[in-house]
């Protein structure tokens, strides 16, 4: 329920967060039961099913992974834990992974986020883990008390934005709307993530020169990255080879006019506040939502013309369309139709999702997983 009409006379150009005791600011108050490694999902799943702030991140990664690919899922499941939408956190392995339980948990604990671990085979198998972990879950669920109500405004968030297609209708009626609200964002010195690394990755030169043009200092390890996202192996190949054919402007408008500033790998935290991040990630919504969670985001803006109705656990994912037969084909899977909302009013939403309004993926229950894979790794 949403804490809008509680919420004081000095919230109402603003939102209440959650302040956590190390002073972050979140927009939810969950406690992550985090998988390293796939064969303990079934078993994280079980353990967040016995507590109401408790969410799970299944996924299947973790088991026979090398290289950058097993270093990238580690990394991403300890930007995970940190995301400031997580309370705390409980990292559950089996115990013989390639990305261990143990490893991500000191990884967590080192940033100084609540954490707590265990193993099912040190646990004495999954009955006792599921009874061991439920009960971490409970204690993390009490820190998750003692956060704060905190008055916050626009320029305390950090919001992630991924466009999954580049049809007329997205260009015509999301670009300007969904610039705009970059723009505002980053005016009053919050943060935008961006994922789509095929839209960059078709026009390098141009990507390059953005960069310069808003003062960028990027990692360069990290721009190589995003720019040779064209040359890996990929299962969305779509938006890419659009992207080169329709040209850099039409895949990229939706930034507006708002300074792009600095490059994130997937898996790493954004840090630049009042301006434009890329982050490494695809376009596709799943593994770009846990990129963009990954990096921090409060809220991620889902503009489809598809309209793909993926949430995901930690971040409220807000589904933006301006394509008129996915709005009349799903109107209960869209939070805003592109072609009858303005910048003012699309802001508002934002801020009321930010205050505790549920989405249309939160009210349905729709919390997908996904982490990009580095290359293969078997």
């Amino acid at each position: 329920m949403s804490r809008e009409t509680a919420r004081p006379e000095r919230c109402r150009d603003g939102f209440e967060g959650f302040r956590r005791p190390d002073g972050r600011l979140g927009v939810r108050n969950r406690v992550l039961v985090l998988p390293s490694v796939i064969c303990s999902h079934v078993v994280g799943e079980e353990i967040a099913a016995r507590n109401p702030r408790a969410v799970a991140a299944p996924h299947d990664h973790g088991c026979g992974q090398l290289g950058a690919d097993a270093e990238q899922t580690e990394r991403t499941l300890v930007a995970l834990a940190g995301n400031p939408n997580v309370a705390g956190t409980l990292v559950v392995g089996l115990g013989c992974e390639t990305v261990r339980s143990d490893v991500v948990a000191a990884a967590v604990e080192e940033r100084g986020v609540p954490v707590r671990e265990l193993a099912i085979q040190a646990a004495g198998g999954t009955d006792a883990c599921v009874e061991q972990g439920a009960d971490a879950v409970a204690e993390l669920g009490d820190r998750a008390a003692e956060a704060t109500d905190a008055a916050a405004t626009l320029g305390d968030l950090t919001v992630g934005v991924v466009v999954d297609d580049l049809s007329a209708a997205t260009r015509t009626h999301a670009y300007p709307l969904v610039g705009e609200l970059v723009a505002r964002v980053t005016a009053a010195g919050g943060r935008v993530v961006v994922a789509g690394n095929e839209r960059f990755a078709a026009h390098p030169e141009e990507t390059q020169a953005l960069l310069r043009d808003g003062d960028g200092d990027a990692d360069v390890e990290a721009l190589d990255g995003l720019l040779g996202a064209a040359d890996r192996p990929a299962r969305a190949a779509r938006v890419g080879s659009e992207a080169a054919e329709r040209g850099f402007e039409a895949a990229t408008g939706f930034l507006g006019d708002a300074p792009v500033v600095d490059v994130a790998a997937y898996g790493a935290a954004a840090d630049v506040n009042g301006g434009v991040t890329l982050l490494d990630a695809p376009s596709r919504v799943a593994e770009a939502t846990t990129g963009l969670a990954a990096a921090g985001a409060h809220v991620v803006v889902h503009v489809t013309g598809h309209g793909t109705p993926a949430g995901h656990p930690l971040v409220p994912v807000v589904k933006l369309s301006g394509d008129a037969d996915t709005l009349a084909a799903v109107p209960g899977d869209i939070d805003v139709d592109a072609r009858e909302t303005g910048a003012a009013e699309l802001e508002a939403r934002l801020r009321s999702v930010a205050d505790g309004e549920r989405t249309c993926a939160e009210r349905h229950g729709l919390t997908e997983f996904a982490i990009a894979r580095a290359g293969p790794s078997t």
